[in-house]
Parts: structure tokens; sequence; C-alpha cells
């Protein structure tokens, strides 16, 4: 039987040009003398095509060129990130005037309509003054008049259209400004904002003030009435679109101990009380003999729909 033909292995083949670990031994005869195998040069010249030091001087000359290359690389880069970095600098540079000049034009524009807001509400104070004593020195001389009066008056009261003087509630609420832990992340802050205190605490603070029956209340010094709302702009709070801050200032008129112990159960101080405990924000509550709210503005109704069962 003939064995078939193995095709070569690497060790056969490296056998066949060079040296093999096997060569010259006598395998066939019993105590034979081993020969130990030494390779020939034709063998080392068949299978070692390069002298070891060429192929060491060749490695050592590729280094430097790749340590080169990679200089090369690192040089293009960071002359790169350079360009950009200048470029941004100059454009920064070459806007920053008109950026300037575009906010000055803007806070002037500011300052100028709020003093003329001021001018228009002090006129409309003083006209509103005047029309009271008048209509007052009119009706005021029969009973039919006084009915009308005090039928305006309760009319007028409701709107909150009347400055109110009596004994209430004071709340104070100071913002301690950022906290390095908010958590409550469905608030929304405006990054960078120093601001704990929003809108809906204002708000929940007011509604539990009602609920205590206060009957005037007012935030920042501006009237609460049926046309005013308490909202977030931004990082600031608008109360009837006039900016407030901290610290926030809510006076309520009423009975002042008892509403001050309703209160003191209602969920808008339980708010403040987790509020001040979490992020330091300082909240105060005082009694007082006399609290003065001023009137709220008064807005034309041209709408009205009726909610609610008949």
């Amino acid at each position: 039987m003939v064995d078939p033909v193995r095709p070569p292995t690497p060790d056969t083949r490296r056998a066949l040009g060079g040296y093999d670990p096997e060569a010259g031994r006598n395998q066939h005869e019993a105590n034979a003398p081993t020969l130990i195998p030494v390779p020939s040069l034709l063998r080392s010249l068949l299978s070692d095509h390069l002298d070891p030091g060429y192929a060491a001087a060749a490695r050592d000359d590729a280094k430097p060129r790749r340590r080169l290359a990679n200089a090369s690389w690192e040089v293009l880069a960071a002359l790169a990130i350079a360009t950009v970095f200048a470029f941004a600098v100059g454009q920064a540079q070459a806007t920053a005037p008109g950026v300037r000049e575009t906010q000055q034009a803007l806070s002037a524009s500011v300052r100028s309509a709020e003093q003329a807001a001021d001018a228009a509400t002090a006129r409309r104070d003083a006209v509103s003054a005047d029309l009271d004593a008048e209509r007052r020195s009119r009706l005021e001389g029969d009973e039919r008049g006084r009915q009308l009066l005090g039928d305006l008056d309760t009319a007028t009261f409701a709107a909150a259209a009347t400055a109110v003087r009596g004994p209430g509630l004071t709340v104070t609420i100071t913002d301690p400004g950022v906290s390095k832990d908010l958590s409550d992340v469905s608030k929304g802050r405006v990054e960078g904002s120093r601001q704990v205190i929003l809108d809906r605490d204002l708000q929940l603070v007011v509604n539990s003030l009602w609920a205590s029956d206060a009957e005037a209340v007012s935030v920042g010094g501006v009237r609460i009435g049926p046309n005013v709302t308490i909202r977030q702009a931004g990082g600031g709070i608008l109360v009837d679109n006039k900016p407030i801050a901290s610290p926030y200032v809510i006076l309520a008129i009423g009975p002042p101990n008892a509403m001050q112990d309703a209160f003191e159960r209602s969920p808008g101080l339980q708010r403040l009380r987790l509020l001040e405990t979490s992020y330091g924000v300082v909240v105060t509550v005082s009694a007082g003999d006399v609290v003065t709210i001023p009137a709220g503005s008064v807005r034309d109704v041209n709408f009205g729909k009726e909610i609610g069962d008949r």
C-alpha cells in the first residue's frame, strides 16, 4: 500500500532550505552514535536572507521616521486648534463693541419704559382719587346716594381697586441663592440662576392665605385681584406683569390670630418649611395690628362666560 503524498509542513519546508534540528541523527541503527546537527553555510544562506545586523539597522532607522511623522501630526493639530481659537477670539473682540452698544440701548429703553409706566400709574391714581372724592361729594347728600356709595365700595373692594388698611399677617420669604443639590428637576430652573423660590411657590402661599380667611393680599407691593397673575419669566417672577425680587413680602389683611393658626397648617407654609429645610430658604411669619395694602389696577372686562351649574 502506497502512502499518500502529504503537502510539506512549515517544518519540512524549513528543513529543505535551512537548519533542521533533526538533521544528521541516526534513527535506523541501534546503539549508533548520535550526531549533533550543525547548520551549514549553504543552509544558513538559504534560510537567513538578511543579516541580523542589517535588520536591526533597518528597524533603528525606521523609528526616527515614525517619531518624526507623529510629531508632525501633533504640530499640525496644535496649529489647527490655535487657529480656531485665534479666529474665535478675534470675532468676539470685533463684535464686542456692537453687543455692548445694543445692551446699553436696550437697558436705556427699559428704564425709559419703566419711568413712563410709573408716571402713568401716578397720574391714574391721582385721577382716580379726584374721581372718588367728586363722586362722594355728590352722592353723600341723600339716602339713595349713600346706598349707592355702599354698593360701589363693596364692588371696588371685591375688585381690589381700593387701598386697605388693618390688622393682618406679613410673610417674608428670602431666597438664599444657588444650592449644589437642587433635586426638584421638574421646576425647570434657568441655568446659572440664583433662584429657589418660583412662581408656583408664591401662588400656593397666596391661595393658602385666601383659604385662611384673608380679606386682601399683596405680593411684592402688588395687590392681588381678579385679573392679577403670578408667573415665571425666565429667571424672574412677574406679579401683574411687574417684576419682583427676593425677599418676597406677602401681606394679608384679616383676623391675625385665627388667620395665622390656619396658615400654619396650610399647604403653602408646609411647602415653604420644606424649602427652608432642604435649600436654606428663610421664612418668617409675623402678625401686626396695622398692615397697609395698596389698591390694584382695574381693567375693563369686555367678555365674560359663566362657569358651572346654573
